[in-house]
């Protein structure tokens, strides 16, 4: 007798945060009446109204003091200068680092928050409605042309209204005082709360002009014009390159974004590593590259799954090397996009070791860690970690604050992760985390890599003239030339500062090639001499069953000193037909 709702079939639960099966509106909206308002209040507190109360008594508050100061200048003078100065001088030695990166990731979390929503649906819009009609029948390099002109109009019209925005505060606001006005602080909080909106609106125009500029000025992500042939006895480097493998703990289980749209349990991982170990028995792969998101919400018995699959294969597990991806670190609750994290919460560290632990376990031994105290490539990723094996451990046993604390900085130490070359002219890897931090299942897939980590890759590029380089991330630096129906398709998660990066990279880009995930489709271009390859998701976004595939690359170092691409082989993963994979290597005409 057949099931009333067969259990092994999902239900609407499996659809709760599926932007394949829900609309982001709806989503929102379910989300908007499910949020803790208690968190809700206490994250807006800290994040929100604390700041920008500083920000609107800080002009005030340091024009009194200075006044304050010039009328007993003579106080400073002798041994108080010294012990001042004492103390700048110890804060700035043992805790400038910290302070920096707090400082960066600060700005970058308010980047995220005021400029980069209003200005990306700005420029994302007009190059949507003008795609559809105005340039749908126009090449590539006049899209091109067109994409850095509405980045320009996009900021020009952020700018217009951040001016509009500060002209109706600007009345309100006050930014001078000396130390008797300040005695009464309520008469303060209205001048505070109008200079906190002209100081974060005149921070929303100025760099939404910036980004508009940035993105205008730089080179397009094109599609690449011609693959490279290798010449005789060039060395071929064979990459295959995966991403996104979402693995879950439950046979019946779906993904998050996908619901029961998407494929249901790990077979198709299982069919995935199973077909490449063919291939690399045929003809041996010399690497395996997974760009982030191997679990689909960073829980325990997702890596576990992630492992029992890959170990199986040690030849796999020996060339294998791994990114870290938003669903590894940043889903709150798989199940309730509603949910939100305080702050301070030591739930995110403690998805931070899970992934870190995995990733010692498959490249620990072959990656090194960049010593950012000598500015060279330092001890391998397990030496690194040895001497925090037991508060690791400690802290997976019983989280608490001070835990979370104290492992603050391991996590941010180990990137990037350095693969060396065999030889001075060969090809090694660079491994970033591009996951911006997040507390909220909602907005969990934002990129970020550090100024420190780019500072790094570029002293490494440097200290190896020869070498040739495969960075590897999980976000994709600028969003693509794409036709794409949906407006929502547009509305990308790329690197907040993708453009400032691929700046940083232009003067070694032709020994350079980027490879990366998180959009799960595969698309190889260019910004100017940059080669990018995005890899598809095998098993995202595909029925139970239906066939997947991954790239497999051919690199190579050409007579001029830069780095070589031939077209890749796509391998086709489908479902098990008569105890047999269906699997075939083709090589694509054309690549979305």
């Amino acid at each position: 007798m057949p099931f009333l709702i067969d259990p092994r079939a999902g239900d609407c639960e499996d659809d709760a945060s599926s932007t394949d099966q829900r609309p982001l509106l709806a989503i929102a909206g379910t989300m908007l009446a499910e949020l803790s308002l208690i968190k809700l209040a206490v994250t807006w507190l800290l994040v929100v109204a604390m700041p920008a109360l500083v920000i609107g008594l800080t002009i005030p508050l340091l024009s009194a003091w200075l006044t304050k100061v010039s009328d007993r200048a003579a106080a400073f003078t002798g041994i108080g200068s010294v012990i001042v100065l004492s103390v700048l001088a110890a804060v700035a030695w043992f805790g400038l680092r910290p302070l920096l990166r707090l400082a960066e990731s600060n700005f970058w979390a308010l980047h995220s928050i005021v400029v980069q929503p209003f200005y990306t649906l700005a420029r994302e819009g007009i190059r949507h409605v003008a795609e559809l009609s105005l340039f749908a029948k126009a090449n590539e390099i006049t899209r091109a042309k067109a994409r850095s002109a509405i980045s320009l109009f996009a900021a020009a019209i952020c700018v217009a209204l951040a001016w509009m925005i500060v002209s109706i505060t600007w009345p309100y606001t006050r930014w001078d005082a000396n130390v008797g006005d300040l005695a009464s602080i309520t008469t303060w909080i209205k001048p505070a709360i109008a200079n906190a909106i002209v100081v974060i609106t005149a921070y929303f125009g100025m760099f939404s002009l910036i980004s508009g500029l940035s993105d205008a000025l730089m080179d397009q992500p094109v599609r690449l014009a011609a693959f490279d042939g290798p010449g005789f006895g060039d060395k071929v480097f064979r990459v295959a390159h995966l991403s996104d493998l979402h693995m879950i703990s439950d046979p019946y289980g779906f993904r998050i974004e996908s619901g029961r749209a998407g494929p249901q349990g790990n077979s198709q991982a299982e069919r995935l590593f199973e077909e490449m170990s063919r291939i690399n028995e045929k003809e041996p792969l010399d690497l395996i590259i997974v760009s982030g998101d191997v679990t689909d919400a960073g829980r325990s018995a997702e890596w576990a799954a992630f492992f029992d699959i890959i170990e199986s294969y040690p030849s796999l597990l020996s060339r294998m090397l791994i990114t870290p991806g938003n669903h590894d670190l940043n889903i709150v609750d798989r199940a309730n996009p509603a949910r939100l994290e305080l702050p301070m919460s030591a739930w995110k560290r403690l998805r931070q070791m899970r992934t870190i632990s995995a990733l010692e376990r498959v490249q620990g031994e072959r990656v090194h860690v960049f010593d950012r105290k000598t500015r060279k490539i330092g001890p391998t990723l397990s030496q690194k970690l040895e001497t925090h094996r037991r508060d690791i451990a400690a802290f997976a046993e019983r989280t608490s604050l001070w835990g979370a604390y104290k492992l603050s900085p391991v996590w941010a130490d180990c990137f990037p992760l350095v693969s060396l070359p065999l030889s001075p002219d060969g090809v090694g890897v660079l491994i970033l985390n591009s996951n911006a931090n997040a507390n909220f299942s909602f907005t969990n897939a934002l990129g970020l890599v550090p100024a420190e980590d780019a500072a790094a890759l570029v002293t490494i590029i440097r200290e190896h003239p020869q070498a040739k380089w495969i960075i590897a991330l999980h976000h994709h630096l600028v969003e693509y030339p794409m036709r794409v129906k949906q407006f929502s398709e547009r509305i990308g998660t790329s690197l907040i500062n993708g453009s400032w990066l691929i700046r940083q990279l232009k003067p070694f880009s032709h020994r350079v090639i980027i490879m990366h995930g998180h959009r799960h489709v595969d698309w190889i271009g260019a910004c100017g001499d940059l080669k990018i390859v995005s890899a598809p998701s095998t098993v995202m976004r595909k029925p139970s069953g239906a066939a997947g595939s991954f790239l497999i690359h051919s690199i190579f170092a050409r007579e001029d000193g830069s780095i070589g691409l031939t077209p890749p082989d796509r391998v086709i993963v489908g479902e098990a037909r008569s105890g047999e994979s269906l699997a075939a290597t083709e090589r694509p005409g054309g690549l979305m």
